[in-house]
């Protein structure tokens, strides 16, 4: 039998960014965009507030954008501070590329097994998806999921008693499947 896991965000993950005030390197994005408008041309800016000092900076979105080209109903959303489109901007690679960012997902994540009910079993198979693509090593989720230690999850991986298609030791943000066998 196939358990399905979920690995889905619980808030919005900070920003790494350096600040400019203090030796801080997180900001907190709040969901509140600041939209500047030049006659025709547009600015819009997601705001995020130092997790040190509490100075705010301004995460590019648009800039210089011809005012008929932004979508109504995005307009819209910027406008009313929709906080389910932070998350989306602050998940577009694009939007980190322009602005030199990371995400920082600690603490902002967490993992629903659907119960317990697979820890008495012999062989375990696990399809684990993400609701977002948050980097989590494969290694963590396995033993939270399973309530083992990480060093035991290690273990089992060397002695081959789980497989898996993905790199356990590294970080993935993409579904994968694994198989445990005790």
């Amino acid at each position: 039998m196939l358990d399905n896991w979920l690995v889905m965000p619980t808030c919005l993950p900070l920003v790494r960014r350096r600040c400019h005030a203090c030796a801080s390197d997180r900001f907190r994005a709040n969901g509140k965009f600041r939209v500047n408008a030049h006659h025709k041309l547009i600015d819009v800016w997601l705001l995020a507030l130092c997790a040190g000092c509490g100075d705010t900076a301004k995460i590019t979105i648009l800039e210089r954008t011809n005012v008929r080209s932004v979508r109504p109903e995005l307009l819209e959303r910027l406008h009313a501070n929709d906080l389910a489109l932070t998350a989306e901007l602050l998940m577009d690679p694009a939007v980190r590329r322009r602005n030199r960012i990371a995400l920082d997902w600690d603490g902002a994540w967490r993992l629903d097994t659907g119960g317990s009910d697979h820890l008495d079993r012999e062989v375990i198979d696990v399809a684990v998806r993400f609701a977002a693509p948050i980097p989590v090593r494969p290694v963590r989720l396995i033993a939270e999921g399973c309530g083992l230690s990480r060093a035991e999850v290690g273990r089992l991986a060397t002695e081959g008693k789980i497989v898996s298609a993905v790199r356990l030791g590294g970080r993935t943000s993409g579904d994968f499947t694994f198989t445990l066998k005790r």
